[in-house]
């Protein structure tokens, strides 16, 4: 498999994903949550929850994983080592967040269900949102909702600015981030089956009834889905499904649709002059700048914190 030195997440960045990000962070109120995501938000809870709850991969643990991983590690040219979870958790799901710290976690059911090479997959494209510099924005995005909601409307100032907007943005944004974190799959894999067949048991895959599905059936099906759209009236049924239609909004594309856009991208001049080595070199800088203040102690970021949440709730309490 190829190793892509020194390569810049510009190379393979999908431009849908670079457009949506730009409309993101033009919208009102993006700057503020910015910065109080940088005040209130830091890692080490979430990677303390991470050690108490899951199994660290490492050369003794997990070590066939730790291998695959280490592969892809060096293949996408990622330094330092993000930390790689273990999740006992039955939904065949991963994800990939951290700034300074980042970190991986892929859920057990991804384990019992995909074989080696797609579990593979599966780490190069969450190694990819970090190479990309993903996580802060995903992480950004996930902190200004729960926040705007948590203790009413007006938590943290971010009533005003959280607009319905804005949150369209967060998700439009991460929606299209996924189809360049499958661009980094394929590269790593220079195989485009096993990146498809992963998606495939991904949407509904059985281990029982695995010699049953088809992977060019799923391939037509991708076609078939493209094929709506030639009705402008399935235009807005996507749109609105995708936009919370059926209760929520919508984190990745659908997997039929990821695969017609990395079918198309696999045939593409662009994919054959990286795999080639002629690919932009300059180190990315991640996908959102954020200034990060670092306090003297981690016990003072918490006392912090902590003051600064009393001082909102008593506020609010005072205004009811």
């Amino acid at each position: 498999m190829p190793t892509y030195k020194g390569i810049s997440s510009e190379a393979f960045r999908h431009p849908l994903d670079r457009q949506a990000e730009q409309a993101l962070r033009s919208l009102p109120g993006f700057d503020l949550i910015a910065r109080k995501f940088v005040e209130f938000v830091y890692e080490r809870p979430q990677l303390v929850y991470l050690m108490g709850n899951s199994i660290q991969v490492g050369p003794r643990q997990y070590s066939t994983i730790y291998q695959i991983f280490r592969e892809c590690v060096r293949d996408l040219d990622i330094y330092p080592e993000p930390t790689l979870f273990i999740s006992h958790n039955p939904q065949a799901n991963s994800y990939a967040l951290g700034q300074e710290n980042p970190y991986i976690v892929v859920n057990t059911g991804i384990l019992d269900l995909l074989n080696e090479a797609e579990i593979r997959t599966v780490l190069a494209h969450e190694l990819g949102h970090i190479k990309c510099g993903h996580t802060i924005l995903i992480q950004m995005a996930m902190w200004a909702m729960s926040a705007a909601s948590a203790i009413g409307e007006l938590t943290f100032g971010l009533g005003n600015f959280v607009s319905q907007a804005l949150i369209y943005a967060f998700f439009e944004w991460r929606r299209k981030a996924e189809l360049t974190a499958d661009r980094a799959a394929l590269l790593v894999m220079d195989d485009l089956n096993p990146v498809m067949s992963s998606m495939m048991k991904i949407s509904g895959g059985s281990n029982k009834y695995a010699n049953e599905c088809s992977l060019q059936e799923f391939i037509q099906q991708s076609e078939k889905y493209q094929a709506l759209d030639e009705d402008g009236l399935n235009q807005v049924y996507k749109f609105l499904m995708y936009n919370g239609a059926q209760g929520m909004m919508l984190t990745h594309p659908f997997p039929v649709e990821r695969l017609h856009y990395l079918r198309t991208w696999a045939v593409s001049e662009e994919y054959q002059q990286i795999r080639q080595g002629n690919y932009q070199k300059t180190p990315a800088t991640g996908a959102v700048n954020v200034k990060v203040e670092t306090p003297e102690s981690e016990a003072e970021k918490l006392r912090q914190q902590i003051e600064e949440l009393q001082k909102e709730i008593d506020r609010m309490k005072k205004s009811e």
